[in-house]
């Protein structure tokens, strides 16, 4: 206990020194960025019916590092793996640091014994703010059981004790603000891009994190237990899209920190490959007019109604689940539900309930939904037949009252 206690008291020390120290170098650029592909080598990571993280980790990793090269010439790359190779974690930050990188991006893929469990979350270093952040940290920790000596190089770190968890209550990261800043342009891409659910931008201890003197984040970019999920983040495709919604949340990021005025976004479908000087970013898919689905059922759902296919017609829903191929909106998952229907954008099916011109109504049934156990139900919002943002909706809609 005394010996515990002392490494506690050493922590806080710590803590206050590493803290002013990163304060005073506050990040104002972009020019080093830390690629960490989760896992590798005897170390699997979480294991679907078929994929294995480390290889879905690997490749959107080298993908998204093939989009930075091409696409912003002033910044630098470097792996903490490029190939199927067990790195520790503690050499993981080291090699972030070593490098003084501006940024540490750790890509991962997330696992549930249920496998209702779909979405992407992106964590910060801080606090446990839930038991499931704690257990998904002690599921990332467990990697350093296979390093050798690893209670020594980790000060008696045990990733399954609850007790060890302590010492990140005591250890924020200095760089929270700026980690949390992407991280949420992180979920907005994934969300909104790609049309992922949005699990949200979350803390908790995670020990790659934990040692890096710069912005960093943890992505967990899907389930594998889902086995649509999972087929979703095996496929060439999904993780393109999921490569350039990280890369587009890092030019956001970028411009608003240097405060430059960037090349225009320009909407692009295609995978860039090679090294071409002043491209422009790259758009994950165009965004699409929401085209009519051809259910299981034989029923065509959305877009049937005249009456919301001119542009200019703002309305709303709540999406309550997205899928990678038709499930069909008679499926007993929407069981008890009315008025469901489906559109597809971006290669996805995307389930919604309700269509409300007036947004209040929308919130009261998304509330209403997860009562229902939706816990994850959302409000979109719609153009005519396009999909845009909530917020571009309430615009669009105070200008025509203003007419």
């Amino acid at each position: 206990m005394i010996r515990h206690f002392f490494h506690i008291l050493l922590v806080v020390f710590l803590y206050f020194i590493v803290t002013d120290l990163s304060f005073s170098q506050e990040k104002t650029s972009i020019r080093k960025v830390v690629i960490d592909a989760g896992h590798g080598g005897n170390d699997p990571g979480a294991i679907g019916r078929k994929a294995k993280e480390k290889n879905i980790t690997l490749s959107i990793a080298l993908k998204l590092g093939n989009l930075i090269r091409e696409h912003m010439q002033d910044v630098d790359i470097i792996f903490t793996r490029d190939t199927d190779v067990f790195v520790e974690l503690y050499q993981r930050a080291e090699i972030a640091n070593r490098n003084k990188a501006d940024l540490f991006i750790s890509i991962h893929c997330n696992a549930n014994p249920s496998h209702v469990f779909q979405g992407a979350e992106t964590y910060v270093m801080g606090l446990h703010k839930s038991k499931q952040n704690l257990e998904i940290s002690k599921l990332e920790n467990a990697s350093i059981l296979m390093e050798p000596d690893y209670l020594t190089r980790y000060d008696g770190f045990d990733p399954g004790s609850d007790e060890s968890y302590i010492t990140f209550t005591l250890f924020q990261d200095a760089y929270l603000n700026q980690s949390t800043e992407f991280a949420a342009e992180v979920q907005n891409e994934l969300k909104d891009r790609v049309g992922m659910d949005d699990r949200g931008v979350r803390q908790a201890g995670f020990l790659v994190l934990y040692k890096t003197t710069m912005p960093a984040v943890l992505i967990e970019t899907g389930f594998l237990s889902n086995p649509l999920e999972e087929s979703y983040l095996m496929s060439g495709t999904g993780q393109d899209h999921i490569a350039n919604a990280i890369f587009r949340a890092l030019n956001l990021y970028k411009q608003r920190l240097e405060k430059t005025n960037l090349s225009t976004i320009q909407a692009r479908t295609d995978q860039p490959t090679g090294k071409t000087e002043n491209k422009p970013v790259p758009e994950i898919a165009k965004k699409e007019v929401v085209k009519p689905v051809e259910t299981s059922t034989g029923n065509k759902k959305i877009i049937t109604d005249s009456s919301i296919d001119q542009k200019g017609n703002i309305w709303f829903s709540v999406q309550i689940a997205t899928y990678p191929s038709d499930i069909g909106v008679k499926n007993t998952k929407f069981t008890g539900l009315s008025k469901v229907s489906v559109y597809q954008q971006g290669g996805l099916y995307k389930y919604i309930v309700g269509k409300e011109q007036e947004l209040s109504k929308s919130v009261e049934l998304m509330k209403e939904l997860r009562r229902k156990g939706f816990k994850d139900a959302f409000v979109v919002a719609f153009n005519g037949t396009e999909r845009i943002t909530v917020d571009e909706a309430k615009r669009l809609l105070d200008k025509q009252k203003n007419k």
